[in-house]
């Protein structure tokens, strides 16, 4: 399936507009999604034994992710499931609907497997997606794998008001998914990256954390679990200084795109990479690894790390697990890669664990951290 993808269906695909085809594809994946039985026909094709791991107090039957960007409004979750991902993130999610940045918005980098988006939070905002993600639950459609929501800061929000717009979406989507993860680390809305600053983190995760005690005893119900997700363009001094607020949060998700750029030769890639945006993809694998081992070495192993950044195979997957992440996303690999790469992955990796003689792939997490 994935050799028909590249050499026929992806060439097609891509000789349209990105976000065109993204949006073509997300309306598809919503239909399939409401009708059990397409959903269970795909599954026959993409999904694979289980691969159990356990994090932050829920369990993922494997440990592939489907990333933050790809399904912004939650309307495709059953098809994620069916394509045979672990566990998906949904976003992001702001309290205010809002369009996002004028197109265009999406860049395609195709001969360096990358992606520049500058798409800034669109969505239709935190009471549409729940009174989606309601929908689904109530015709008994929704899904067995954990579901993640990505919420972020509306853009008419003052960054001063940044908490409680963050506890609004909180509160209103508290009932419907698995784990929350805080997206202060987009550069595509205006001073959001400012919101790393610990100072500001701080008061984000004490508003969100106090609010997710209330709703806990309102519900009588366990709380969720509540992730940062950081840039890849932080220093270590500054990712040091957001682990040291690690007793407020369950994990990292390591990490969103880029605004810096690799060198190039290449007259037409140039032109791309001049684009504003956040770049994702193969050149940023290598700087998402070394972040990842370095929180892993820093906490020592304690805080659950999602790794996001250039995964497209079983052997990315391996260095960023092996480098001290606990599950993992994708996202441009998805693009690239096209449907069966959650499938690819997981068996993929099945195939290393044999030949590292390791059982169990919560087994390999950080060995390889110092490398």
């Amino acid at each position: 399936m994935s050799g028909l993808y590249k050499t026929l269906i992806r060439p097609a695909l891509f000789s349209f507009d990105p976000e065109r085809i993204h949006n073509f594809t997300i309306n598809a994946l919503s239909i399939v999604s409401r009708r059990k039985i397409l959903c269970g026909f795909m599954g026959e094709f993409f999904s694979s034994e289980p691969m159990p791991v356990e994090a932050f107090g829920l369990k993922f039957p494997n440990p592939v992710g489907l990333g933050a960007g790809m399904d912004k409004d939650a309307v495709a979750v059953p098809a994620w499931e069916s394509m045979g991902f672990g566990f998906v993130e949904i976003g992001a999610i702001t309290y205010h609907p809002q369009d996002g940045n004028p197109k265009p918005r999406v860049f395609r980098i195709i001969k360096e497997n990358a992606i520049i988006n500058r798409m800034g939070f669109n969505n239709k905002g935190a009471e549409e997606t729940a009174r989606k993600v309601a929908e689904y639950k109530e015709n008994g459609n929704w899904v067995k794998i954990p579901v993640g929501v990505n919420i972020g800061k509306s853009r008419i929000t003052p960054l001063e008001n940044a908490a409680e717009d963050y506890e609004k979406t909180f509160r209103i989507l508290w009932d419907l998914f698995d784990f929350f993860v805080v997206n202060v680390s987009s550069p595509n809305t205006p001073n959001l990256r400012q919101l790393q600053d610990k100072d500001e983190l701080a008061k984000i995760l004490t508003v969100l954390n106090k609010a997710n005690d209330e709703l806990k005893n309102q519900k009588s119900s366990p709380k969720k679990p509540i992730l940062i997700k950081i840039a890849p363009d932080l220093s270590y001094e500054a990712i040091d200084e957001v682990l040291n607020l690690s007793k407020d949060i369950s994990g990292i998700v390591a990490t969103n795109t880029t605004i810096t750029r690799p060198e190039t030769a290449e007259s037409k890639v140039a032109k791309i990479y001049a684009m504003e945006g956040g770049l994702s993809g193969k050149p940023l694998k290598d700087k998402s690894t070394e972040i990842i081992r370095f929180i892993y070495r820093q906490t020592k192993g304690k805080l659950p790390i999602i790794g996001v950044g250039g995964i497209f195979t079983a052997e990315d997957a391996w260095e960023k697990i092996t480098s001290g992440a606990t599950l993992i996303q994708v996202y441009t690999g998805m693009i690239y890669e096209g449907p069966s790469v959650a499938k690819n992955i997981v068996e993929g990796l099945r195939k290393i664990l044999e030949k590292e003689g390791i059982r169990d792939i919560s087994d390999a997490v950080g060995i390889h951290k110092n490398l």
